[in-house]
């Protein structure tokens, strides 16, 4: 008897087969779902070819069938890795703690995150991270002390398809504030000139570079250039009076030092009130002057 047809059910598509009188054979170029099928039963999709003759008669092949079985079993594979998003530290962080909080969301919406898979390591050396259910994938989490320093951490996962994705975040401790040395001016400065130079020098060994910056009696007056080898200069106006300078070093991490300075301005020259001394006296003998002054 003839056959009347051919047919394919993939995922619910249905495909009929053509017939190839040059091979005898049926067959049809099908495209397999988009979606992997990681989340099916048994991990694939399961097909199911039907055959009828034009009297009627039908043979299904499924899954269940003893010879062909097998093979209408369809596996399909997602090519997209998971997506890695590290939410804690966050890229070129700098952290003023060495107790450092991590925080990693691995997700994948089509075969789903291997959980096994899921690696994070710090400087090389792997973290015991704690695995949270959510939705497509997991979030993972791990506090512990770090040193001050530069540190890079990487976090590697594949799906159930085998697809492997990486993420790279480097991030820096520091928990020393900047070092400053001021040269100028002295502590307690007593002066006659308007103009103030302050100066001196600051360095940071984890969070450069160093910004500098200068208040007078309260007010800003602005940052200050500081050089490659952390050397700066600027210059005040005094008021007359006691003047306070404050000087404030902040590194890259937000770290202060801070400097304060008196500063006293006398422009005012002293006033000669009295002068009490005898205008002769004999050669060789003493005498004495007294002088009466304010300021």
């Amino acid at each position: 008897m003839a056959m009347e047809s051919v047919s394919l059910d993939l995922n619910g598509q249905v495909y009929t087969l053509d017939y190839d009188s040059s091979t005898k054979k049926w067959k049809k170029t099908v495209t397999a779902p988009t979606a992997s099928s990681y989340n099916q039963t048994d991990h694939v999709y399961a097909m199911t070819l039907k055959a009828v003759d034009v009297a009627g008669n039908v043979t299904v092949v499924d899954k269940t069938d003893s010879t062909f079985g097998k093979l209408m079993k369809l596996r399909v594979k997602e090519k997209v890795a998971p997506a890695i998003s590290v939410t804690k530290p966050s890229a070129g962080a700098y952290l003023t703690s060495n107790t450092v909080a991590f925080s990693v969301n691995v997700t994948d919406s089509g075969s789903g995150v291997s959980n096994s898979t899921i690696s994070a390591k710090l400087d090389g050396i792997a973290l015991g991270v704690t695995k949270k259910a959510i939705t497509n994938g997991y979030q993972c989490t791990y506090s512990g002390t770090v040193n001050d320093g530069a540190h890079k951490l990487v976090v590697t996962a594949s799906d159930n398809d085998g697809n492997t994705a990486s993420k790279t975040v480097d991030f820096t401790v520091d928990t020393v504030p900047p070092t400053l040395n001021i040269t100028s001016p002295a502590a307690n400065l007593i002066t006659n000139k308007k103009a103030c130079a302050v100066s001196g020098i600051t360095d940071d060994a984890t969070s450069k570079p160093v910004t500098v910056k200068v208040s007078l009696n309260g007010t800003d007056q602005g940052s200050v250039t500081v050089a490659s080898d952390g050397t700066f200069s600027s210059s005040v106006n005094l008021i007359e009076g006691t003047n306070t300078i404050v000087i404030t070093a902040t590194d890259k991490a937000g770290k202060v030092t801070t400097v304060n300075r008196t500063a006293v301005y006398d422009s005012v020259s002293p006033v000669i009130v009295s002068i009490d001394v005898p205008t002769e006296v004999e050669s060789g003998s003493s005498f004495t002057i007294t002088v009466e002054a304010t300021d």
